[in-house]
């Protein structure tokens, strides 16, 4: 059915059910699985005018952000590996979550896409988007929502 399935994760207990929930559905399936962080990019125009930030400030805090999601894709291997799963760790950085997930699936040929959702409703998900419902309406492959 499906052979490699990307599982996205920020590290949340909300993410947390997606990615037990792929690397139990790519154990039953004898699937792969790609762990995918998306590290954003320090928000320097927010800070424009105002507050003055060091290059290196905001290398360091970047590089903080990198190695905080290349140790919950490192989690994720290990629990996939775990229960037989072969685990692939991808961290990209990129303001552009949606649009990396999409990328990522077509990059590592991803057959299923599965992920969380907060299931926010109205004013809340205009004002804070949804990500999921951005993969939703987009993607080329089949969504696994869990909330």
């Amino acid at each position: 059915m499906y052979q490699r399935i990307l599982v996205a994760t920020d590290g949340s207990d909300l993410s947390r059910t997606a990615v037990l929930s792929a690397i139990d559905l790519a154990a039953a399936l004898g699937a792969e699985l790609v762990a995918l962080y998306v590290v954003p990019r320090y928000p320097v125009s927010y800070f424009e005018g105002g507050i003055t930030i060091s290059v290196q400030d905001m290398a360091r805090t970047e590089k903080q952000w990198s190695d905080k999601g290349q140790a919950v894709v490192d989690a994720v291997q290990q629990e996939g590996q775990a229960k037989g799963v072969q685990v692939k760790p991808v961290v990209v950085q990129s303001d552009l979550v949606a649009e990396s997930i999409m990328s990522v699936v077509q990059k590592h040929a991803c057959d299923l896409v599965v992920m969380a959702s907060h299931g926010r409703k109205g004013i809340q998900r205009v004002l804070l988007g949804s990500e999921t419902q951005h993969v939703l309406t987009h993607s080329t492959v089949p969504i696994l929502v869990l909330r």
